[in-house]
């Protein structure tokens, strides 16, 4: 047996979401309404993009990934995310006029980050945030594109949060723990996630969401679930276990380098409008009205 595939967390993910079935309830339902209010913006669907970095220009077109899956977002009216990458590549992102949210690195340059989250914050971000999952790597800390990560203490993530008044996102929660770290460091919203499965055996975000929800009521805190997210299903299902929102991850990236902007446009469609369907074969015309009373666990 590949002991691999039994420790991969994508996997793990895989399975505990497949076992998670949904009834229907069709007397009295009507056509579902997609749309969401989130951090203070009405948005189409409460898909978002993945925090994607480093993409390339594919078939030779003008826009590199990152530009064109932006700017899909815009055209489609959905939140944004962007993760590692200099100023000068936000500015061409916050250019597109998306909706974008910067996550930062956990840099060991503590300037940069404080200089890459103000500088979003001038260029017109919707919100900034640290992708905290990225600060241990295999040999201590981590080092991604040759840049060394820090660890982050509490104090350091509350001196973030007070360094904008723009909407402060931490993406890596997988625990009940740091999503009230979080919330009482002032982040107005969380990313539940294991980055992939950089971590062995990790629980899967959907597995733990109902615990984090539980545990932050009474905080002003949106949550956002993300790996594994492909389909109006997916998005149902993490919907229903308490997340106002998921964000698809490497599924969009066969559309994306197929068909850039349009291609996306295409993807973040079926993922809504299944979702539409979805909703209005289990009784629920809201996002806000969706709960966990339709789910069936194998």
């Amino acid at each position: 047996m590949d002991n691999t595939r039994i420790s991969d967390a994508n996997v793990i993910t895989e399975r505990y979401m497949d076992s998670i079935l949904i009834e229907e309830r069709l007397i009295d339902s009507t056509v579902a309404d997609t749309s969401i209010g989130f951090l203070g913006e009405t948005f189409s669907m409460p898909v978002m993009t993945p925090a994607f970095s480093h993409l390339k220009n594919y078939d030779g077109r003008e826009h590199n990934g990152l530009e064109e899956y932006s700017m899909a977002a815009r055209d489609c009216n959905i939140l944004n995310f962007c993760g590692m990458m200099e100023n000068d590549q936000f500015k061409k992102i916050a250019d597109t006029g998306a909706k974008t949210v910067r996550i930062v690195k956990p840099y060991a340059d503590n300037g940069k980050v404080k200089d890459q989250m103000q500088y979003a914050e001038s260029v017109g971000a919707f919100g900034i945030g640290m992708d905290i999952d990225h600060i241990f790597g295999e040999n201590g800390l981590d080092v991604v594109v040759g840049e060394k990560m820090a660890e982050q203490t509490f104090d350091m993530i509350c001196g973030y949060v007070g360094l904008t008044k723009l909407p402060f996102v931490i993406k890596g929660v997988l625990s009940v723990s740091d999503a009230v770290k979080s919330a009482k460091a002032g982040a107005k919203a969380i990313i539940v996630s294991h980055h992939h499965g950089r971590l062995p055996y990790a629980v899967p975000p959907m597995m733990i969401l109902p615990e984090i929800k539980k545990a932050l009521n009474g905080y002003d805190v949106r949550i956002i679930v993300d790996c594994g997210i492909a389909t109006g299903a997916d998005v149902f299902k993490g919907l229903a276990l308490g997340a106002d929102a998921c964000a698809v991850g490497r599924s969009m990236l066969p559309a994306l380098e197929k068909g850039g902007v349009n291609g996306v446009k295409e993807f973040i469609g079926s993922v809504g409008n299944e979702l539409r369907y979805i909703m209005s074969f289990t009784g629920f015309s809201r996002v806000s009205d969706i709960d966990d009373s339709v789910l069936h666990f194998m």
